[in-house]
């Protein structure tokens, strides 16, 4: 089946002038990003998947699911991104659903899904729009304590792959989250009342909150690069680890994960790999097997470990 994948960090800090450690850094993952616009626009995909987390921006503990497909979907504004609704194949959403469903997968369904930049931030990088392709995007809890385990959402990319493999389509996998980092974003246990209450209720940020949660994690991004501050560095060694078991395809090796480990190892942001495993689980089925680490570095500023892995299936030979 034809098919690319591309799995990639993101930072809302690169949306900033938040000043550079080092600006090589940067402009490589930049260059790693537009190689892959590039790549993809060649390709033209019938259909673009997004795995994406969310920021609590669009899914709360009122009722939050591990995994939720969107039959309609809205872009926030957080960090300054442009809002808008992406183009997503209703009809071909449901039947997806309808699929997973048939393979003992409770995922839920939105007809009104709510992303923010785990998702958008991807789309504009790599399509240069929201609404460019059909895009069907995937929300997978990454954030919200008790998440759902590895394991469960490499099982879920694989069945959505396999939904994907019977629909003939040429197909964009995006998986968009991690790698380690440790973001100043509330927690239900140790969060104020007030936080709290912003964690648990739905609604939609004014922009005042927005600016103040942005202010909030440029002061961290800042501390950090001076050596202090609430949030601990990403690790070079777990992301180097975590890239190995990916891009091998040792399952067993990232199944045994646990959120405590991710925790102490690659920080409350790292969860975010999640959409990473299914992604590219979802990709093997369709086909993949060449996968490649395009570009990795660490870039404090923007609090995180910064990779791009790549793949597409091999041409039929005439």
């Amino acid at each position: 089946m034809p098919v690319r994948l591309v799995c990639c960090s993101h930072s809302p800090l690169m949306t900033t002038a938040i000043e550079p450690t080092d600006r090589d850094a940067q402009q490589a993952f930049y260059a790693g990003l537009a190689a892959q616009a590039r790549a993809l626009e060649g390709f033209a995909p019938d259909l673009v998947v997004v795995f994406g987390p969310d920021h609590f921006n669009g899914f709360f503990y009122d009722l939050m699911p591990a995994f939720c497909i969107g039959a309609a979907a809205e872009g926030t504004r957080d960090w300054h991104l442009a809002p808008g609704p992406l183009r997503v194949p209703q009809e071909r959403a449901l039947a997806l659903v309808r699929h997973l469903h048939g393979r003992d997968i409770d995922v839920a369904l939105s007809w009104a899904m709510t992303v923010d930049h785990g998702i958008t931030l991807p789309l504009f990088k790599l399509t240069g729009a929201l609404e460019r392709y059909e895009v069907i995007p995937v929300f997978v809890n990454c954030a919200a304590d008790p998440r759902p385990s590895l394991r469960r959402a490499r099982l879920m990319g694989a069945a959505i792959g396999e939904f994907l493999a019977a629909t003939k389509l040429k197909v964009a996998v995006i998986g968009s989250g991690g790698l380690s980092h440790d973001p100043p974003t509330p927690r239900l246990a140790t969060a104020s009342p007030e936080a709290v209450q912003r964690l648990i209720h739905r609604h939609a940020p004014s922009q005042q909150d927005l600016d103040g949660r942005e202010a909030r994690v440029l002061r961290a991004a800042r501390d950090l690069v001076a050596g202090g501050g609430p949030c601990k560095p990403p690790s070079e060694r777990w992301d180097r680890a975590f890239l190995d078991f990916l891009i091998a395809g040792r399952d067993e090796e990232i199944d045994r994960m646990t959120d405590a480990d991710l925790d102490r190892d690659a920080g409350f942001g790292g969860h975010e790999v999640r959409t990473w495993v299914a992604a590219t689980a979802a990709a093997r089925a369709l086909g993949l097997v060449d996968l490649e680490l395009v570009s990795y570095r660490l870039i404090p500023e923007w609090i995180t470990g910064m990779a791009i892995i790549a793949g597409g299936a091999r041409e039929a030979t005439p």
